[in-house]
């Protein structure tokens, strides 16, 4: 599917009398923690490609495993522990790796496969992100997997900036030769395939930067300075800001920055997005967004002191299933004394848990405190300007949409700028791209009061949702 898809995006580019000559590199970025299983000899497909077919035919015998684990599957818990028991601890793994070992994560996909098809895994040369595997496409050979993306896996040792033996033992026997080399952030891979010059018209000088991760893209194309948080609304909600300290702990994940190797990435990312919200619409409203905002800019601020956490999928933090709804005095109802109500309780609470986590990762609010939104909401003001309410801090965002793309764009500029001056990465990026924030909405004093209110009202109702989760699934 991937493999097609790339097909029809470069087919598109071409009929759009896109001049693909001019390309002077290329960098790109995919969503986390999903993997593809190269089979044997592969490699010789992959330098081999036929100009005059579509690489998804050329490369239709490629692959060990035809399916690939992505980031919704949670199917892994059981090699999850095992990986933690490895190390002593979930807390021992997370400050190794970053993160405590989590279902979607590559280590725990990759060690299910073992386990469970050990013949796919035994013919399989190559194992790639799914980044990585794009960026193999592009050069014509298995690219090397970045430090950024590489440590959304639980497989990297995030200080030191290689892979963790300890963890690559613990998941299947000789791993390492199945991922090959962990490269900088930055990296000029090579040429492009004489395929691409041959069928599309690149250059053939054109270079191949190390992709990466979706998330780091968006970092590097969001320009986080101090004080500030990026908050990504789409199908999964994601916070993620610039740390100084590599420490991983037992909430979130630290991965390694895609544009300074001195700082680290903080990042937490929740299953229940847009997703969510659109069935909380079709519920109430119906189809309508523009009756669900009125909702929201009509209905009380707090909700009365009501809460309503809603978990469609089983959520990653905190791991829960269900929906729960609170009334002012913390205890839990069945139904709001109004339908309308889960409309607020929703937006509510889920800009709540943002910022509740988003501290635990390091952020705290201030007088140089802002928000950088993108993803599929950020174009609904009624919430953002909840959320803006949440962190008592202006939202803004960029002029150009797409970050994680623009942000893979700006790292193949910067891999290639001809001049050896160590300038900062943003700094070069100010200077050649003239993109603008755009203010979108600025908190209001009185919503933010009642909002600091129930931040440990909401702390309260989701740990007592958490401990009914699990009494329910205790016979």
């Amino acid at each position: 599917m991937w493999v097609k898809a790339l097909d029809l995006a470069l087919d598109k580019l071409r009929a759009s009398g896109c001049d693909l000559s001019l390309v002077a590199g290329i960098c790109g970025c995919a969503q986390q923690h999903g993997s593809v299983y190269w089979k044997n000899n592969a490699s010789d497909l992959l330098s081999n490609l036929d100009p005059g077919r579509f690489l998804h035919a050329d490369l239709a015998t490629a692959f060990s495993l035809m399916e690939s684990p992505v980031w919704m599957d949670s199917s892994t818990s059981l090699y999850c522990r095992k990986l933690e028991d490895s190390f002593g601890n979930s807390e021992k793994l997370a400050q190794t790796t970053g993160s405590r070992a989590y279902e979607r994560f590559t280590a725990s996909q990759i060690a299910k496969v073992y386990d469970t098809k050990p013949g796919i895994y035994q013919i399989t040369e190559r194992i790639s992100l799914i980044s990585s595997f794009l960026a193999s496409i592009f050069i014509g050979g298995y690219a090397s997997i970045d430090h950024s993306d590489g440590s959304g896996m639980n497989l990297l040792d995030i200080k030191n900036r290689k892979w963790c033996g300890e963890a690559l033992e613990a998941v299947a026997p000789g791993l390492k030769e199945k991922l090959g080399e962990v490269v900088e952030n930055l990296t000029v891979l090579g040429q492009i395939a004489p395929y691409f010059v041959q069928r599309y018209g690149f250059n053939p000088e054109c270079k191949v930067v190390s992709f990466t991760g979706d998330n780091p893209a968006s970092l590097a194309g969001m320009n986080l300075g101090a004080g500030e948080v990026a908050i990504s609304l789409g199908t999964s909600d994601t916070v993620f800001l610039s740390l100084e300290e590599g420490t991983g702990g037992l909430l979130g994940h630290v991965l390694c920055n895609p544009v300074d190797s001195s700082l680290f990435m903080g990042l937490i990312c929740f299953k229940n997005g847009s997703l969510t919200r659109e069935r909380i619409k079709n519920l109430c409203v119906g189809e309508s967004w523009d009756k669900f905002n009125q909702i929201l800019e009509t209905t009380d601020v707090g909700n009365y002191g009501y809460i309503g956490l809603y978990y469609d999928l089983t959520e990653i933090t905190p791991h829960i299933q269900g929906e729960y709804r609170f009334d002012p005095d913390g205890n839990l109802i069945s139904k709001f004394p109004a339908p309308e109500m889960d409309v607020r309780a929703c937006i509510e609470s889920q800009a709540i848990r943002l910022r509740l986590y988003s501290e635990r990762l390091g952020y705290s609010s201030g007088h140089s405190s802002s928000i950088l939104i993108t993803g599929g909401a950020s174009s609904n003001t009624a919430i953002l300007q909840i959320i803006s309410n949440v962190f008592n801090a202006p939202v803004y965002t960029l002029d150009l949409p797409d970050s994680a793309c623009l942000g893979a764009g700006y790292m193949a500029a910067y891999a290639l700028r001809q001049s050896d001056e160590r300038i900062p990465f943003y700094d070069y990026i100010n200077q050649i791209s003239g993109r603008k924030r755009c203010l979108l909405c600025t908190p209001d004093e009185t919503a933010c009061k009642v909002y600091m209110q129930l931040v440990s009202k909401y702390r309260d109702c989701e740990n007592k949702a958490f401990g009914i989760y699990y009494s329910r699934l205790t016979p």
